[in-house]
């Protein structure tokens, strides 16, 4: 037995089959089967691209420094982010800084807004998933994602909460059926009333499955202004790439004050995190020591992956790549739900994409159980056909998020594959029914 501790999503434990390797956009299993990874939010590029290997073996030469030392690939880093990601209107931009994951830089950017603001609660929308460290795991409204134990006899034991969080509703939008609300939603001066007391509002674009959407974001954020709270932009998955354009909140004629960042940022060179202040915000800084320090912060290994990725999504065209794709894949998706009595609800943007089911409210699942979700069951019948797909832990929704650069031909065998795949759903469903 291994004395690794359990974080697997995807495999059977009992039995790990590993990824021994990579080529575009499949892995490679121990097993000797190839699987196409459809579902790696941080692997943009897929794996083994030739600008980022020849990027890493360069990057092995830069000596090993911490944030507290200057490093001119971080510089680079810091001003590629800005020119090539926010581009035109890079105008509102004051600085960036880099950390290690999404989770930690929301944390960073939460802790700052608190210091900014003097507030200590914060806002957030409903099924919100911002990360599991300090602050962003209080934001993270995801019941299953509660940062403590989850016992199979149905027992939770929740890690203790260290500040108020205040919950607005989220958008309703679908491609396909409707979305379970928790909270009915709420117009702007009610969001304000809410987010009265608080030091900062955090949205995301796909998390829970909800996808970003121009008016919502517009009225959040006037609530928002209208509360004194600090608007923080979660593209930690969307950011640079996924959504199809640099940043989802592009959508909206609001601009945040925030932006954090992770995930893909580095191109997989090694773990990241950005956060982005606006020009005002970085004006409070003046004069003022911003104490809070990690040593491997801004890692020279990771700053090349990022002005790497930038440079290639620039040079490739993937973002317009994934823009063209959007509409494809909504159409695709839409007529595979139909043919599907446990599909409830289709929606994405880019290319990232969630199917939810029919099934028990998300609000009360808890992971506290032996039983096997139905999504972790339509996973494993797509692995059996050497697909990956993801749940991110949830019950009753699965997400697709395959490379940016996966083929025509591969994102059509990717959705063959989940057609085929949704009939476990569905023989679940017609037992649950019947």
């Amino acid at each position: 037995m291994s004395r690794l501790l359990n974080t697997s999503l995807t495999t059977n434990d009992e039995s790990p089959v590993f990824v021994v390797g990579g080529e575009g956009s499949w892995f490679t299993l121990s097993d000797g089967r190839k699987v196409l990874d459809a579902s790696n939010s941080a692997g943009a590029l897929g794996h083994r691209h030739p600008d980022m290997i020849e990027t890493i073996r360069k990057a092995a030469e830069y000596p090993a420094i911490s944030e507290g030392w200057a490093w001119e690939g971080r510089t680079q880093a810091a001003e590629d982010l800005i020119e090539l990601a926010f581009g035109e209107e890079k105008a509102w931009v004051g600085g960036v800084r880099f950390g290690l994951s999404g989770s930690e830089i929301n944390d960073l950017a939460l802790s700052f807004s608190q210091a900014i603001t003097g507030r200590s609660a914060i806002g957030t929308r409903e099924r919100a998933y911002h990360g599991l460290t300090g602050l962003s795991r209080e934001v993270t409204t995801q019941p299953q994602w509660h940062g403590g134990l989850s016992r199979g006899d149905g027992s939770v034991s929740p890690a203790s909460p260290n500040c108020e969080v205040r919950v607005i509703s989220a958008p309703n939008s679908s491609r396909y059926g409707e979305r379970v609300v928790q909270h009915d939603p709420m117009t702007e001066a009610q969001m304000a009333d809410v987010l009265s007391d608080s030091a900062a509002m955090i949205i995301d674009y796909t998390q829970g499955g909800i996808y970003h959407d121009a008016a919502y974001q517009d009225q959040a954020a006037a609530a928002a202004r209208k509360a004194g709270a600090l608007w923080i932009a979660d593209e930690v998955v969307t950011g640079a790439g996924r959504s199809g354009r640099w940043f989802a909140f592009q959508v909206g004629q609001s601009r945040p004050d925030i932006v954090t960042m992770g995930k893909a940022l580095a191109g997989g060179a090694g773990p990241i995190g950005a956060i982005i202040l606006s020009k005002d915000l970085t004006d409070q800084l003046v004069d003022a020591a911003w104490q809070n320090y990690s040593t491997y912060r801004g890692h020279p290994v990771a700053m090349a992956g990022v002005s790497t990725y930038l440079n290639v999504l620039k040079r490739d065209g993937l973002l317009e790549r994934v823009a063209a794709l959007e509409p494809i894949i909504a159409e695709r998706l839409v007529a595979i739900a139909q043919k599907h009595p446990s599909v409830s609800r289709v929606d994405g943007r880019g290319l990232h994409w969630t199917v939810e089911f029919h099934g028990p409210h998300w609000k009360d699942w808890t992971a506290a159980t032996r039983e096997t979700p139905i999504a972790s069951k339509v996973v494993a019948a797509a692995a059996a056909q050497n697909v990956s797909i993801g749940t991110s832990g949830e019950q009753t929704s699965l997400f697709l998020a395959p490379a940016l650069i996966i083929s025509d031909s591969e994102l059509d065998h990717l959705l063959q594959v989940l057609d085929h795949a949704l009939t476990a759903a569905d023989d679940e469903y017609a037992r649950s029914a019947g």
